[in-house]
């Protein structure tokens, strides 16, 4: 997979790639991550890249020109399977989302700043809208690097046990039951019976009652659900 990143701030979001399991998958060669600093692609010398929005209103823009600009001069080199814009007015990222991303060749990815960008870039180049929640941050990078994580972690290669992504909370519209580890017992507390008897079906079904109880009890919304 290959992830272009158009970022305002590229030494922002620098700083998670160079780190634990995204390095790793980059490492292996398994992921490429290259960031474009949007400043590059200004209207002038000074790398003017925003503008007071029409109508009057507080705030920036990003404008229309400089993403046009780095968008083409991508998409002339390769396809792509999504450009992405991470914005906050946008559907929320689930596991479902990164599931299909994983499986996808070359995504770019477009980080907003200041009041965002002009709408005309959403209608025209962008074909995925993402959120990671119902708040507002300084800028996309962080956002884009959420994404980045949930999606780089399920591609084949990247983890140790690929089996474990599949039992991460999210995957069946569970969360993941309790996990314990040694010693069996610290300071009067002690490890469910079932876990160390060595009864591997009794084990997996008391995880996943377990799992759907922590649901219902902490996320009742997300039982039987299928969003994308």
């Amino acid at each position: 997979m290959r992830i272009d990143i158009i970022t305002v701030s590229p030494e922002l979001i620098k700083s998670p790639f160079e780190h634990s399991i995204i390095k790793r998958g980059i490492d292996k060669g398994i992921v490429e991550v290259h960031f474009h600093d949007l400043r590059n692609y200004g209207i002038n010398k000074y790398g003017k890249i925003d503008d007071y929005q029409f109508g009057g209103g507080a705030g920036m823009v990003l404008m229309i020109e400089p993403i046009d600009k780095c968008i083409s001069a991508l998409v002339d080199q390769r396809s792509y399977d999504e450009v992405i814009y991470m914005t906050p007015d946008a559907k929320t990222l689930n596991q479902q989302t990164a599931n299909k991303l994983s499986s996808a060749k070359n995504i770019i990815i477009l980080t907003g700043h200041y009041k965002g960008v002009d709408q005309r870039v959403r209608e025209k180049f962008v074909t995925k809208e993402i959120s990671i929640g119902d708040y507002v941050l300084s800028g996309g990078e962080l956002a884009a690097a959420i994404l980045c994580d949930a999606v780089i972690r399920l591609i084949p290669g990247v983890l140790g046990d690929e089996t474990s992504a599949l039992t991460d909370s999210f995957q069946d519209n569970l969360l993941a039951p309790p996990v314990y580890t040694r010693p069996s017992t610290y300071k009067n507390m002690k490890v469910p019976d079932i876990l160390l008897s060595g009864n591997f079906p009794k084990i997996e079904e008391w995880r996943h009652e377990e799992a759907v109880k922590r649901t219902k009890n902490i996320r009742p919304d997300i039982l039987n659900t299928t969003n994308e």
